[in-house]
């Protein structure tokens, strides 16, 4: 039985409802497993440039890097729209993740079988539903590499370099092969070797920590191209995707689509420790907050996330998630899942309490 020091990011629009419902679990989790969650408040986003005028301050810094993980609601919104993009609430999400060396990015994305029918996809091809999870590099390639503007061959033009060192393949690949060890055990490395100097170096690494120390993981490749196709055409056929920062980045929002609802989708962001940062994929919904008309599953499916892959509480985790699917087998909707149900649609509150029931 462990004690966890939780530092709360509740955030901006929904964050706070969201973020309280998955502290309502995760206490309840503790009582049933006989673990103690602690939880300190901390202010980023809109919320701190209110109170702080700085989007990130130093006490929120300093809080989570003492913590055992964070927990993050939403940030942003119309309101801090105008403001400096170096003072803009989005820049609390880059410093954090800066602060507290987060370099792997795990977007799950799965067709819950109560949800089929607001999935995009055919039903043919998506009978048997799918469960996969996306292993994106956070900190590198394209986005992180040396960029400017010059005078070219047609005149003024702009360039981006996409740059990977076997070190920041190394560490991304580990990831991706221990979490396909907590799942089904086969890992495609998504990348564009036909082409691309930086895919071909990402193969070699990725193919050579496969085979010399995760023999138990099948590890396979994928064109991008290809990759961005199989997900429409058979999602089933992946369990771990491994990605490159602006792959990994066009690929988890194609996945987010096709499982019906970015209201359910969870996501972590880790680094070399146990300690990680877990978020909803959605964002901030400001025009529904305060009207008690959240869907708090995605929080609350990040808290399980931060169970199994912080805290290594892989039963408490299974709980949370089969809380979850109770809840959607019974038809209980908040009103972003209702779709074609017809269901009537219940708050965050009462989700929150039917989930509760279920641990």
């Amino acid at each position: 039985m462990g004690t966890y020091n939780i530092a709360l990011v509740k955030g901006d629009g929904i964050g706070p409802e969201i973020v309280d419902s998955a502290v309502e679990i995760l206490n309840a989790i503790g009582k049933k497993f006989g673990h103690t969650f602690n939880f300190t408040p901390y202010l980023a986003g809109g919320a701190a440039i209110d109170a702080t005028g700085k989007p990130l301050p130093q006490e929120t810094v300093d809080g989570c890097l003492a913590s055992d993980s964070v927990l993050l609601g939403a940030v942003g919104g119309p309101k801090w729209d105008t403001l400096p993009a170096d003072i803009r609430p989005e820049k609390a999400l880059l410093g954090l993740r800066k602060a507290m060396g987060l370099y792997t990015n795990l977007r799950p994305s799965r067709l819950y079988p109560a949800l089929k029918a607001e999935c995009p996809l055919r039903p043919d091809l998506v009978e048997n539903g799918y469960d996969l999870l996306i292993v994106r590099e956070l900190t590198g390639g394209i986005y992180f590499g040396d960029r400017g503007r010059r005078e070219g061959q047609y005149g003024p033009e702009a360039w981006d370099t996409e740059a990977y060192s076997v070190m920041e393949i190394e560490r991304i690949a580990r990831a991706a092969f221990d979490a396909a060890r907590k799942r089904r055990k086969s890992v495609i490395s998504i990348d564009k070797a036909n082409v691309l100097e930086t895919s071909r170096l990402w193969r070699e690494v990725v193919h050579r920590i496969a085979e010399e120390e995760y023999p138990d993981v099948e590890c396979s490749d994928m064109l991008v191209d290809n990759a961005a196709m199989q997900l429409v055409k058979n999602p089933g056929q992946f369990d771990v995707i491994l990605t490159s920062n602006m792959f990994g980045d066009i690929l988890s929002d194609e996945a987010s689509q096709i499982s019906g609802s970015i209201g359910l989708l969870s996501s972590a962001s880790l680094g070399a420790t146990p300690r990680g940062m877990y978020e909803p994929a959605h964002g901030s919904a400001p025009d529904i907050a305060g009207q008690n008309l959240a869907n708090p599953i995605a929080t609350v499916l990040s808290a399980a996330m931060m169970l199994r892959y912080s805290f290594d509480l892989g039963a408490e985790a299974n709980c949370i998630e089969a809380a979850v699917d109770d809840v959607l087998n019974a038809g209980i909707r908040t009103a972003d899942i209702v779709g074609a149900s017809g269901a009537t649609p219940i708050g965050c509150t009462e989700m929150t309490a039917e989930l509760l029931k279920r641990i």
